[in-house]
């Protein structure tokens, strides 16, 4: 029996990284976004105050117990996330601070703000955050004041394994929506010859690996169909090596993905949730306590780690080489197609769901059988060992429960398999949906910028004519020569939804319309969202946005400097938004409707505590996201060392 309590704790280390890099990157900018003067002013969203504990629970925020500490909500949020930011780098730099307690209080904050986050919070990687989160407070101990912190506990297996399902319905679905939604580039094979470009902020290695050969970015998406769908089955392998692989696998992808693209705290999420599939002999090299390594264990051991791997390896590529049509050409490429219709692959799907909930469940049940052996066999004394059986009990029974709800997301890409579900689990996940327990997940489900990939530009002007300037965001895609940044963990909301925006039109976010309005009254909190301000000393009368098309270029960047290199081309393709100014009727009208033109209700701060919330907001201001967090992590880094050097 494997000890997993390295595995454990490097878990909840990792998760109190993430929970430190998603609170410090939202606390930057919550001015600019969710402000009094923000682009959607969060206080339009919280206005009605919790009188009971009924109140909480049907819209679930700490933000609604904020007037009764006697601040606004802007400063609440500011609240909320400066301590998120607190406890996370407790979590981190202490292994005490990793507890039940701490945990428990990290996902009420997230929840809480993300109830306010409106559409800039409305993301996989935010809602996945939320369910990793709960399923992290089960996984941490709970700590007594001057006792030594626990090691596993039998019920953990059970909790860890809730993280390897949650990591399978990711993956899992992750792959299998990118068929079911009949998006000719995945099914064609060409995603990557477009997705390097197309992505929201990809960084300079992306530039690179666009104009890799075609038909190795074919292959890629061989890879990721690989990785995505059947590896995950191995999850829940019996067989430790099977399971290792899947690690690697799974981390391989994340780590491309990382290289690739600035996609926040999500990559680092996912390896997270990997970690559960280690036990402690892959970080110390050295066999379980109470493993006997005589020959013929030796012999079973080189079996199960040798030859099974092997012989599933093996049909692993069999089938890929099948349904792929992989073939070796003479001037060694390798040529690939799907070779299995949709209606194939629909049929395989509606016949494999029923058994990936019956593999859940027979996994889940073994799991439980251990653990109860467990409480018997790590301690000693009978009243040691009642008191674990019943722990394990009850985590088993939690562990069902939430293995229950989430069947209904799960088989969110099956319908009528969701709904010959059991009645009872469609109800208690209905009771418990707003709390974010479990959730539906499926990333990059069809392929944008096929053609070029779409950007609103934003210009302002004195002169309706002529003299137009652009606006340059932080991060986007703007200048041709800007070259692409790093600022993964960070995420600037706006630079995504800016990407989102170019998708679609003005009319279906309103929030941009609001956006050229604080452009045109040179609000300062939404400016330092963005890049240098073309109008520094006062605001343009005029603002437009126009949708371009941009493209990587095909030359080679010089190795000279950056700054004289165009990383882009652009055409422009349609008029987004036509010229406005600030006393347009039609804007004032829009800007009344959505309550952006009121002023917020006269509170002024009535406490210590929001006076100091407050303080702080002024020494920091709204400084540049990755620089913050890297500081923040630095930061938490030298205390863990230092810690470590001293005790």
């Amino acid at each position: 029996m494997a000890d997993i309590k390295i595995t454990k704790d490097l878990f909840l280390l990792s998760m109190s990284i993430i929970y430190l890099f998603a609170f410090s990157s939202l606390y930057v900018q919550i001015p600019g976004l969710y402000g009094d003067s923000g682009l959607m002013p969060a206080r339009l969203v919280m206005e009605k105050e919790a009188n009971s504990l009924d109140d909480l629970l049907k819209e679930p925020s700490l933000l609604k117990l904020m007037p009764k500490l006697g601040l606004d909500v802007q400063t609440g949020l500011d609240l909320l996330c400066l301590c998120g930011m607190l406890i996370s780098l407790y979590c981190m730099v202490s292994k005490r601070g990793r507890s039940f307690i701490s945990f428990t209080l990290l996902w009420m904050l997230y929840l809480s703000v993300y109830q306010v986050g409106q559409t800039f919070l409305w993301f996989q990687w935010d809602i996945l955050l939320l369910e990793a989160g709960f399923l992290t407070l089960l996984v941490a101990p709970i700590i007594l004041p001057f006792r030594p912190v626990r090691s596993s506990t039998p019920h953990d297996y059970l909790t860890l394994w809730l993280v390897r399902w949650l990591l399978f319905r990711l993956m899992f679905a992750s792959g299998v929506v990118k068929l079911t939604s009949q998006c000719p580039t995945w099914w064609g094979l060409t995603a990557l010859t477009v997705h390097f470009e197309s992505q929201c902020i990809p960084t300079p290695l992306a530039w690179y690996w666009h104009h890799l050969p075609v038909w190795f970015l074919h292959l890629g998406v061989v890879a990721t169909y690989v990785i995505e769908i059947p590896l995950p089955f191995l999850f829940f392998a019996p067989v430790r090596s099977l399971r290792i692989i899947a690690f690697y696998s799974q981390v391989l992808l994340q780590v491309l993905i990382i290289l690739t693209g600035n996609y926040n705290f999500f990559n680092l999420l996912t390896i997270a949730l990997c970690i559960p599939l280690l036990d402690d002999e892959c970080f110390s090299g050295a066999p379980s306590k109470g493993t006997k390594r005589g020959m013929v264990w030796g012999l079973l051991s080189l079996l199960a780690s040798v030859l099974i791997p092997g012989v599933v390896l093996g049909l692993g590529a069999y089938y890929t080489i099948k349904f792929f049509s992989l073939r070796l050409n003479n001037d060694y490429t390798i040529s690939s197609k799907t070779a299995f219709s949709e209606k194939q692959f629909l049929e395989w799907l509606e016949n494999v769901m029923p058994w990936t909930i019956k593999l859940g469940a027979v996994s889940l049940a073994m799991e439980l059988l251990q653990a109860v052996i467990r409480s018997f066999t790590m301690y000693k004394g009978v009243l040691r060992k009642n008191a674990a059986l019943v722990q394990t009990l009850v985590f088993g029974a939690i562990a069902a429960g939430m293995f229950g709800i989430s069947l209904v997301p799960h088989t969110a890409v099956d319908k009528p398999l969701q709904k010959s579900l059991d009645s009872n689990i469609l109800k208690l996940h209905g009771q418990t949906r707003h709390f974010h327990l479990v959730s539906s997940y499926g990333l990059f489900r069809r392929m944008t910028g096929v053609g070029g990939r779409p950007e609103v530009v934003i210009e302002g002007s004195d002169h309706s004519e002529d003299g137009w300037k652009e606006y340059n965001f932080l991060y986007k895609p703007g200048n041709l020569s800007t070259r692409p940044p790093v600022v993964a963990p960070h995420q600037p909301r706006l630079d995504w939804q800016m990407w989102f925006a170019a998708l679609s039109n003005y009319q279906s976010n309103p929030w941009f319309v609001t956006l050229l309005y604080r452009l045109l009254t040179a609000q300062p909190e939404v400016l330092q969202l963005m890049g240098d301000n073309p109008f520094p000393d006062r605001p343009p009368k005029y603002v437009r946005a126009s949708l371009y098309h941009y493209h990587y270029t095909a030359n080679q960047p010089s190795k000279k400097g950056y700054s004289s290199v165009e990383w882009w081309r652009r055409e422009r393709k349609a008029e987004y938004v036509p010229i406005m100014t600030a006393d347009m009727p039609a804007l004032l009208e829009f800007l009344k409707h959505y309550r952006i033109l009121e002023g917020p209700p006269k509170q002024e701060v009535r406490s210590a505590l929001g006076a100091g919330v407050q303080w702080i907001r002024e020494q920091l201001g709204q400084p540049e996201g990755f620089q913050f967090l890297m500081s923040i992590f630095g930061s938490g880094l030298i205390i863990k060392v230092i810690n470590h050097l001293i005790f």
